[in-house]
């Protein structure tokens, strides 16, 4: 069978790519290269250049690759820039997935695993893990657009024969290699990375949080642990199969605080400045921890890989993209 993953070659994308690829999947990537690196591609995983808005360029797609399952990452996925554009994250996110189901639904396809977030839980209530029945209450664009995919995915599958996983996906961080780190300075990891190499101290956003060190506790996932995520996922609905929808959580299980990941980086960095502590920002959940038992039970899959490691691999993705940072 051939996959088409959409997003490939992002971030996150260029890592489920390469995993498939290298367990032996074919694989095919649609990306419209707007935070897209082609290069972060092997010469033989097939690149498509285009939108999942497009639907003529999907249909084409799916039947001349001959595609019976999909990987859906494609879409925007910036908290802050979907409350300033809230029309074009729904446009973009929502949009795209109604016109890649509409062309999957046409194509026969029928296997479909969507990239979702533990941004649908927006706020979750105070409780040492967040489960898959936690309350979907998003504080965001971004957040309601991903439970929005979340239903129309579940909808779609109910109404075609559509077997689904669902993967809500808590902190990503890290990277398999350096060429395949995060290029972007939005997540935690890379903006205090791009404070560092600047010669200014971390920020720490509220230190009054009804946690152990006062700052915010989350869940980080190493990208490669990620990546292998989505392929027990496919494998599960292309080997075993499953009677209609799934959804999991993708995470450790394991908390960290915003100082500890801070100290830790100081650690791995060699400048151990000490942080600046502002505000706590609106919105901002004190804890989100993941339960992934399900995804242990129902995908044969946990996490292996631990902070250090995503700290460790996103700093040599730094210092590849960023030499002046070894400089400092």
């Amino acid at each position: 069978m051939t996959w088409l993953i959409t997003g490939g070659a992002g971030y996150i994308g260029a890592h489920v790519a390469r995993v498939m690829a290298g367990a032996g999947e074919n694989v095919v990537v649609l990306d419209d290269i707007s935070s897209g690196v082609p290069q972060r591609l092997p010469d033989d995983i097939p690149l498509v250049r285009g939108s999942s808005l497009d639907g003529e360029l999907l249909r084409r797609v799916l039947a001349e690759h001959e595609v019976t399952g999909v990987v859906h990452l494609a879409a925007r996925k910036q908290v802050g820039e979907s409350v300033a554009e809230p029309l074009r994250y729904y446009r973009e996110n929502v949009g795209g997935l109604t016109t890649l189901l509409e062309a999957v639904a046409e194509a026969g396809v029928r296997r479909f695993v969507f990239s979702s977030s533990a941004a649908v839980y927006g706020n979750p209530p105070e409780a040492d893990l967040v489960t898959e029945v936690t309350p979907c209450a998003p504080v965001s664009p971004y957040g309601e657009t991903k439970l929005a995919g979340e239903w129309l995915v579940r909808a779609a599958g109910r109404a075609h024969g559509i077997s689904t996983v669902c993967l809500r996906y808590f902190n990503v961080a890290g990277a398999a290699s350096p060429e395949l780190a995060d290029t972007g300075v939005f997540n935690v990891i890379p903006m205090v990375f791009d404070r560092l190499t600047r010669g200014e101290a971390p920020r720490i956003f509220g230190a009054d949080h009804p946690t152990p060190d006062g700052t915010c506790v989350r869940d980080y996932i190493h990208v490669a642990d990620l990546a292998e995520a989505h392929l027990a996922a496919a494998r599960r609905l292309a080997e075993d199969g499953i009677d209609g929808d799934l959804t999991v959580n993708i995470g450790r299980g394991e908390g960290v605080s915003v100082r500890e990941l801070v100290t830790l980086i100081g650690e791995v960095t060699g400048d151990a400045r000490t942080p600046l502590v502002g505000p706590a920002r609106a919105g901002d959940a004190p804890r989100a921890v993941a339960d992934a038992g399900l995804a242990a039970k129902e995908l044969g899959w946990t996490a292996r890989r631990g902070v250090r490691e995503m700290v460790e691999s996103a700093w040599d993705g730094w210092l590849l993209h960023h030499p002046e940072a070894a400089r400092g």
